[in-house]
């Protein structure tokens, strides 16, 4: 009984040492866009509207998925998120826009820290 306790002591300690005590701070991932501003400071018309609000969705669900993964992982996933988001902005705006948006989207990344 006591062999079965030290053990499973040990054992739990060895995973504990395993794990990182790193947090993530799960703001930084969020990217709730109030579309009507973005719509306002790229001139969006109202198709374009609808399309970037799809993207940006798809957007901000990449960016969780990426916040909740491995660390080793997370850089990649972000990664891919802005590569998938800048492709489908790259289809829908003009190139003004597009040019704009980078700098938005370039400034929010690196305030959140995601750049690293």
């Amino acid at each position: 009984m006591i062999l079965s306790l030290v053990l499973m002591m040990s054992m739990t300690m060895a995973f504990a040492e395993n794990e990182e005590n790193e947090t993530v701070n799960l703001d930084a991932y969020r990217f709730d866009v109030n579309i009507d501003r973005l719509g306002y400071a790229l001139a969006l018309s109202s198709d374009q509207r609808i399309f970037v609000a799809d993207f940006m969705d798809a957007f901000s669900l990449d960016m969780q998925y990426a916040a909740c993964a491995d660390k080793e992982d997370r850089k990649a996933l972000v990664d891919m998120a802005i590569k998938r988001n800048l492709g489908a902005a790259k289809v829908m705006l003009t190139e003004k826009q597009y040019r704009k948006y980078l700098i938005l989207l370039n400034f929010t990344i690196n305030n959140r820290g995601l750049n690293k």
